[in-house]
Protein backbone atom coordinates (compact mmCIF):
# COMPACT_ATOMS: atom_id res chain seq x y z
CA UNK A 1 0.00 0.00 0.00
CA UNK A 2 3.01 2.43 0.83
CA UNK A 3 4.49 2.01 -2.33
CA UNK A 4 1.42 2.29 -4.66
CA UNK A 5 0.67 5.29 -2.34
CA UNK A 6 3.88 7.01 -3.18
CA UNK A 7 3.68 6.27 -6.97
CA UNK A 8 0.30 8.69 -6.18
CA UNK A 9 2.23 11.32 -4.15
CA UNK A 10 1.05 14.32 -5.70
CA UNK A 11 4.08 16.54 -4.36
CA UNK A 12 7.77 15.92 -5.45
CA UNK A 13 10.89 17.69 -5.55
CA UNK A 14 12.01 17.94 -9.23
CA UNK A 15 15.29 19.02 -11.11
CA UNK A 16 14.56 20.91 -14.13
CA UNK A 17 16.19 18.76 -17.35
CA UNK A 18 19.92 18.47 -17.13
CA UNK A 19 21.31 20.87 -19.47
CA UNK A 20 25.09 21.34 -20.60
CA UNK A 21 26.09 24.06 -18.51
CA UNK A 22 29.87 25.54 -19.45
CA UNK A 23 32.08 25.79 -16.85
CA UNK A 24 33.57 29.26 -17.60
CA UNK A 25 31.52 31.81 -16.10
CA UNK A 26 33.11 34.10 -18.42
CA UNK A 27 31.88 32.64 -21.40
CA UNK A 28 29.00 32.01 -20.19
CA UNK A 29 28.30 35.99 -19.65
CA UNK A 30 29.49 36.31 -23.32
CA UNK A 31 27.06 34.38 -25.02
CA UNK A 32 24.08 36.04 -22.56
CA UNK A 33 25.23 39.53 -23.61
CA UNK A 34 25.33 38.49 -27.06
CA UNK A 35 21.61 37.88 -27.00
CA UNK A 36 21.09 41.61 -25.27
CA UNK A 37 19.95 44.74 -27.16
CA UNK A 38 22.55 47.72 -27.22
CA UNK A 39 20.69 49.41 -24.63
CA UNK A 40 20.94 46.74 -22.29
CA UNK A 41 24.32 45.86 -22.83
CA UNK A 42 25.47 49.47 -21.73
CA UNK A 43 23.37 49.08 -18.66
CA UNK A 44 25.38 46.20 -17.74
CA UNK A 45 28.59 47.44 -18.86
CA UNK A 46 28.23 50.17 -16.47
CA UNK A 47 27.47 47.08 -13.56
CA UNK A 48 30.92 45.66 -14.72
CA UNK A 49 32.94 48.87 -13.98
CA UNK A 50 31.50 49.40 -10.84
CA UNK A 51 34.18 48.49 -8.70
CA UNK A 52 32.27 45.83 -6.79
CA UNK A 53 30.00 48.19 -5.27
CA UNK A 54 26.41 46.91 -7.03
CA UNK A 55 26.13 43.91 -8.70
CA UNK A 56 22.69 42.74 -11.47
CA UNK A 57 21.09 39.60 -11.16
CA UNK A 58 19.43 38.75 -14.96
CA UNK A 59 16.63 36.04 -15.64
CA UNK A 60 18.36 34.08 -18.60
CA UNK A 61 15.10 31.62 -18.57
CA UNK A 62 11.80 31.32 -16.93
CA UNK A 63 8.82 33.22 -16.52
CA UNK A 64 10.13 37.31 -17.12
CA UNK A 65 13.40 36.28 -19.14
CA UNK A 66 14.99 39.51 -19.52
CA UNK A 67 14.05 41.02 -16.08
CA UNK A 68 17.14 42.67 -14.20
CA UNK A 69 17.22 43.17 -10.82
CA UNK A 70 20.22 45.64 -9.15
CA UNK A 71 21.95 44.20 -6.24
CA UNK A 72 23.75 47.09 -4.14
CA UNK A 73 25.73 46.70 -0.92
CA UNK A 74 22.20 45.78 1.14
CA UNK A 75 21.93 42.52 -0.80
CA UNK A 76 18.68 40.62 -2.14
CA UNK A 77 15.72 38.29 -0.54
CA UNK A 78 15.45 35.92 -3.58
CA UNK A 79 11.60 33.75 -3.33
CA UNK A 80 8.03 34.06 -3.86
CA UNK A 81 6.83 36.41 -1.61
CA UNK A 82 6.06 39.56 -2.34
CA UNK A 83 8.44 41.30 -0.11
CA UNK A 84 10.96 39.82 -1.53
CA UNK A 85 13.34 41.99 -3.94
CA UNK A 86 13.45 39.24 -6.56
CA UNK A 87 9.83 38.12 -6.48
CA UNK A 88 9.99 34.56 -8.38
CA UNK A 89 6.25 33.80 -8.70
CA UNK A 90 6.21 29.90 -9.08
CA UNK A 91 5.36 27.01 -6.65
CA UNK A 92 8.48 25.56 -7.59
CA UNK A 93 10.03 28.66 -5.39
CA UNK A 94 10.05 28.87 -1.53
CA UNK A 95 8.42 32.04 -0.03
CA UNK A 96 12.04 32.63 1.60
CA UNK A 97 13.97 30.69 -0.90
CA UNK A 98 17.58 32.70 -0.83
CA UNK A 99 19.48 36.20 -0.24
CA UNK A 100 22.26 37.41 -1.83
CA UNK A 101 24.90 38.98 0.40
CA UNK A 102 27.67 41.84 0.60
CA UNK A 103 30.57 40.36 2.24
CA UNK A 104 33.70 42.45 1.87
CA UNK A 105 34.05 42.57 -2.14
CA UNK A 106 32.19 40.05 -2.97
CA UNK A 107 28.26 38.71 -3.29
CA UNK A 108 27.40 35.76 -1.52
CA UNK A 109 24.70 33.25 -2.57
CA UNK A 110 23.12 31.80 0.36
CA UNK A 111 19.77 29.17 0.30
CA UNK A 112 17.21 29.84 3.27
CA UNK A 113 16.24 26.33 3.87
CA UNK A 114 14.12 26.06 0.88
CA UNK A 115 12.23 22.83 -0.42
CA UNK A 116 13.59 22.50 -3.85
CA UNK A 117 17.24 23.94 -3.09
CA UNK A 118 19.12 26.31 -4.90
CA UNK A 119 21.52 24.83 -8.02
CA UNK A 120 25.09 26.05 -9.36
CA UNK A 121 26.13 24.67 -12.38
CA UNK A 122 23.08 21.58 -11.54
CA UNK A 123 24.86 20.67 -7.99
CA UNK A 124 22.75 21.74 -4.92
CA UNK A 125 24.50 24.51 -2.73
CA UNK A 126 23.59 26.31 0.40
CA UNK A 127 26.58 29.03 -0.10
CA UNK A 128 28.14 30.18 -3.17
CA UNK A 129 30.49 32.95 -3.84
CA UNK A 130 29.26 34.76 -7.00
CA UNK A 131 31.58 35.24 -9.74
CA UNK A 132 30.57 37.67 -13.00
CA UNK A 133 28.78 34.80 -15.31
CA UNK A 134 27.30 32.43 -12.59
CA UNK A 135 24.18 31.17 -13.63
CA UNK A 136 22.32 29.60 -10.46
CA UNK A 137 18.86 27.79 -10.69
CA UNK A 138 16.07 28.69 -8.01
CA UNK A 139 12.92 26.33 -9.27
CA UNK A 140 11.96 26.92 -12.87
CA UNK A 141 14.34 29.94 -13.02
CA UNK A 142 17.46 30.40 -14.72
CA UNK A 143 19.35 33.76 -12.90
CA UNK A 144 22.36 34.97 -14.09
CA UNK A 145 24.80 37.39 -11.96
CA UNK A 146 26.89 39.97 -13.41
CA UNK A 147 29.03 41.60 -11.35
CA UNK A 148 32.27 43.87 -11.84
CA UNK A 149 34.90 42.74 -13.81
CA UNK A 150 37.92 43.25 -11.27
Amino acid sequence: MAAEQSQNELTTTLHLGLREVSNSPASNLDEQLSLLSSEDREVLAEIQNSAGEKAMIVIARGARKGSRFLITAEGASIGRSSDSAIFLDDVTVSRTHAVIEKVGKNFVLKDSGSLNGTYMNNVSVTEHELVSGDEFQIGKFHLLFIGSKN
